[in-house]
């Protein structure tokens, strides 16, 4: 038994934690499964990786790069406040957990083991649970673990009780594992619809949120709600007249738009503080830091979508093997960056703008209203939530869905984490996950599950493996080809719309 817990101890810290190496291990498994040649399985598994790791260096650039640019805002006016961001989430766990359940945090990755299991258990019988995707980001496995850790203890606190140790962890696997699978599940036909058919679902924090704001952009600006005949305008149709046009390049118009809204924000900092923190050097010029810091946003855009064209192509080939094989019919759930490899560029940067406007107006209004929770927006949430959620609401409901849904979410993400994050405690130890899912849904599990008890859990877990059984009511011709044979969905699809 100790063998066995030591090589699950390996695999879970250098592989299933981290992203590029699970990538690759999936990857390497598929290709085996495909029996592919040997050097064809090795050249797939390094592109897979170093493709990964690209993605990696391109979306940690823009978090170290902008993050203490938003934190510094509440140290420079002197605000304490709660960091809506997945790593401060995750630290304050750390910190927090055993001074107010007097648990380890050690449990939260058993927690995530179990919850792992229950994922690839609901996906393996689709067949009844009609679930399709496997949630493969590992990095966004373990900061959901813990935040899920503290959550379901704070609701249950009879499972802190002497003897309830594994009745703990297996609840807590079952809500979790289920949220995975149902989650990125939901996110399949947003994918394949902005990627026509390229074979893989979203796993992040975001997920239910995605699918809201998919539908809801279809409904309110799109040709799916009363105006059926309605062409939507999708921002790579539009054509700006004279010196506009040049907002028609991702680069320039990602560069310009930072250059006004993050530019703000570093002069509002100040110069002195700017040095004080370290950001700048001593004799350094204000203006071309400002310039250099805000035109880095497009090469790390660019770092990231590079990352995206390198690995996705051998994961989703390769996936075929495990779907053929293993766990039939599905597809690979991946870090929501992937999207902004395939959608409108534009859609990324405007959304994550409308987003930051939202959330700016949200912690202005807790200010006003004098809130015993102050947020501070967190790079994280702010762009890869809205930025992802832009992608894929200007393909329903093109620019004004981009404008308007990604500023709802923002205005979602501060409320709700302030809510949340201050009635369990979290705030305390400065921090909360802050993104969608985590701000609107998890909420709503706590409330449930504090009020309703195990009545609450068995509610939350039903109700999860209720949304596919739905879906797949609504399209029973269509749910498995979508993700088995996308031309033929969409030729199913052409004939019922004639």
């Amino acid at each position: 038994m100790e063998i066995l817990s030591k090589i699950w101890s390996y695999f879970a810290t250098n592989i299933l934690q981290q992203p590029a190496f699970m990538i690759g291990f999936i990857v390497l498994i598929g290709y085996i499964l495909l029996q592919r040649p040997w050097y064809d399985i090795l050249a797939g598994t390094i592109k897979a990786i170093v493709g990964y790791l690209i993605l990696t260096v391109g979306s940690g650039g823009l978090v170290n790069n902008f993050r203490p640019v938003l934190v510094g805002l509440g140290e420079r006016f002197n605000i304490n406040a709660t960091v809506i961001d997945p790593y401060f989430g995750q630290n304050a766990v750390t910190a927090g957990v055993e001074e107010v359940f007097g648990k380890g945090f050690g449990d939260a990755m058993i927690l995530l083991f179990i919850a792992f299991i229950v994922n690839i258990l609901l996906v393996r019988f689709s067949k009844y649970t009609k679930l399709r995707a496997l949630f493969t980001t590992g990095n966004v496995q373990v900061q959901q673990a813990a935040t899920a850790y503290w959550l379901i203890m704070f609701a249950l606190p009879g499972l802190l009780a002497p003897g309830m140790h594994v009745p703990m962890l297996i609840v807590m696997a079952l809500i979790l594992g289920a949220y995975w699978a149902v989650g990125s599940n939901l996110t399949i036909k947003p994918c394949q619809e902005v990627t026509d058919g390229a074979g893989f679902a979203l796993a992040h924090q975001q997920m239910f949120g995605v699918a809201f704001f998919y539908w809801l952009a279809g409904k309110l600006f799109g040709n799916e709600g009363k105006k059926k005949d309605k062409k939507v305008k999708k921002i790579e149709d539009l054509e700006l007249p004279g010196f506009l046009s040049i907002f028609n390049d991702n680069m320039v118009s990602a560069s310009v738009l930072m250059l006004v809204f993050f530019g703000a924000i570093l002069c509002v900092l100040g110069k002195d503080y700017l040095i004080a923190g370290g950001f700048m050097k001593e004799g350094q010029s204000m203006l071309f830091y400002v310039i250099q810091t805000c035109l880095y946003f497009a090469v790390y855009l660019a770092i990231l979508q590079m990352g995206v064209r390198t690995f996705v192509a051998e994961l989703t080939t390769s996936f075929q093997g495990i779907a053929s094989k293993l766990l039939p019919g599905s597809v690979p759930g991946v870090d929501c960056a992937v999207i902004f490899g395939f959608g409108a560029s534009n859609a990324v940067t405007l959304g994550f703008v409308s987003g930051f406007i939202g959330q700016i107006l949200a912690i202005i209004v807790l200010i006003a209203l004098k809130s015993p929770v102050l947020i501070i927006c967190g790079f994280v949430p702010v762009f890869f939530d809205n930025a992802t959620i832009g992608v894929f609401a200007n393909e329903k409901g093109g620019l004004k869905a981009v404008l308007v849904l990604p500023f709802i979410s923002g205005l979602c993400q501060v409320f709700g984490s302030a809510l949340i994050a201050g009635w369990v405690g979290m705030a305390a130890y400065g921090g909360y996950l802050g993104m969608w899912d985590w701000a609107v849904v998890w909420p709503v599990f706590t409330v449930v599950m504090k009020y309703l008890s195990y009545i609450g859990v068995a509610l939350i877990f039903i109700g999860l493996l209720a949304i596919p059984q739905i879906q797949y009511y609504k399209d029973k011709k269509g749910y498995f080809l979508m993700t088995e044979d996308y031309e033929a969905y969409k030729e199913l699809k052409a004939n019922k719309a004639n």
